[in-house]
């Protein structure tokens, strides 16, 4: 189990940039798949990016190119460089964490495969 703290979500105006992190504490840290999801108002959680225990990552299509997940040396802290935002990328960010190592949770896992969940943090893009 570990234990997740989201921070840096802000307002911004159109084509700016955010970086989100995600603190990640407890004993099995390094063992765990983490990810970013995203939920809109009136909508459903939509996974935005993941990065395995390899470092290997995936990206949903519309954030390609513009958004880059990445982890520190000691896998402690999980960050979200978010650059080129669209009004459509409004929502409450959340990270998550999932058992990973093979690539599963990486290619396929979807909200209900997650198993440990931040409280969130907001992004608002104004046009």
């Amino acid at each position: 189990q570990v234990q997740l703290v989201e921070s840096g979500g802000n307002s911004v105006q159109s084509g700016g940039s955010l970086t989100l992190s995600c603190v990640v504490s407890g004993s099995s840290h390094r063992n765990y798949c983490l990810a970013w999801f995203r939920q809109a108002p009136g909508k459903g959680r939509d996974r935005v990016a993941a990065i395995d225990v390899d470092g290997s990552t995936t990206y949903l299509d519309s954030v390609k190119v513009r958004f880059t997940i990445s982890q520190d040396s000691r896998k402690r802290t999980l960050l979200l460089q978010m650059d080129n935002l669209k009004p459509e990328d409004t929502a409450m960010y959340y990270c998550a964490a999932g058992p990973g190592g093979d690539g599963w949770l990486l290619r396929q896992g979807n909200e209900r495969d997650f198993t440990c969940w931040g409280q969130g943090t907001q992004v608002t893009v104004s046009s």
